[in-house]
């Protein structure tokens, strides 16, 4: 039994160190023929870290040639395999645009969109990649309407969407915890700009809800602490988004808690108003004060040009 053990584990070391010195010598070789066929057997066989190597070596020689299509169809798959995204992603392309009449093209382009598919990020990661994944796949459904691969693509586009959507949200939420801070009033109207945006960006999402209620409590506030000369506009503002929201939502959760906040606002729009009026009316009385000084003042200049 010890002697069968013994053996097969040297058969095993012999024919691994078989196949390394037939790699080394392949490495070496400048037979073509052989190289390519090296090179499609490893692919083959899934050995892609190999089938790479030596298509490096071979690719520059056949370019052109009836043999290159296939091996630069294979070396795109080969980083594939090996999770080399980027790379594939950029060979996937390469291979489209040297051979977009090729019967693999269709296969090639689409692969060029998975790939940058699976390389972007999670949500929570800078989302330019993912968006250069949209792009791709945007072109792939263009160029492919009738596709097999349509409908995948499309539920690829609609994962990203959602990736997007949750960054905003979170980006979102960053600003709303802002307005906590020494310093609010910036944050107060970044919050208000970035609650429109996503509603825009972003029409059918869950978020919408919980977004419109933190924009009437987000304006109320902002309104509240704002100087004399803006504090109307804004308390008017306020007001609209709440309104708007019990037209969006009659019967959300949130909709005491908005005509609360209406209410408080409408209170602080009324004070605000015999605020003004008394300012204006002393502003007036002041106006009537000052032109009856300057009038007597006139009047005296005018009394002692004619004694002199």
């Amino acid at each position: 039994m010890m002697k069968a053990q013994a053996y097969l584990i040297i058969l095993l070391v012999s024919s691994l160190s078989f196949g390394c010195g037939e790699f080394y010598k392949l490495e070496k070789s400048t037979n073509w023929d052989e190289l390519y066929e090296a090179a499609n057997r490893y692919y083959d066989q899934g050995d892609y870290n190999k089938s790479i190597i030596l298509y490096d070596r071979v690719l520059p020689v056949i370019k052109g040639s009836g043999k290159a299509e296939l091996a630069e169809f294979n070396y795109a798959y080969a980083h594939f395999r090996m999770k080399r995204y980027i790379e594939s992603a950029g060979y996937f392309k390469t291979f489209f645009d040297t051979y977009n009449r090729s019967p693999l093209a269709e296969e090639a382009l689409f692969m060029h969109a998975y790939s940058l598919y699976l390389d972007s990020p999670d949500y929570n990661l800078d989302q330019r990649s993912s968006r250069e994944a949209v792009n791709a796949i945007q072109l792939f459904m263009n160029r492919y309407p009738e596709s097999d691969s349509y409908e995948r693509a499309t539920s690829m586009i609609d994962d990203l969407q959602k990736r997007f959507e949750e960054k905003a949200f979170e980006e979102s939420k960053m600003y709303y915890r802002l307005t906590d801070g020494l310093f609010p009033g910036e944050f107060y109207r970044a919050c208000i700009v970035n609650f429109q945006n996503f509603a825009k960006s972003f029409p059918d999402s869950k978020y919408n809800e919980e977004l419109a209620f933190k924009l009437v409590e987000v304006s109320a506030a902002y309104a509240e602490r704002s100087v004399f000369d803006k504090k109307e506009e804004r308390l008017n503002q306020s007001i609209d988004f709440a309104q708007d929201f019990n037209q969006k939502y009659p019967d959300s959760g949130y909709g005491k808690k908005v005509n609360n906040l209406m209410s408080e606002t409408k209170t602080e729009l009324e004070s605000h108003y015999r605020l003004k009026e008394q300012y204006e009316a002393r502003s007036a009385e002041a106006r009537k004060i000052r032109e009856e000084e300057e009038r007597n003042q006139a009047a005296t200049e005018a009394l002692r040009n004619v004694e002199n």
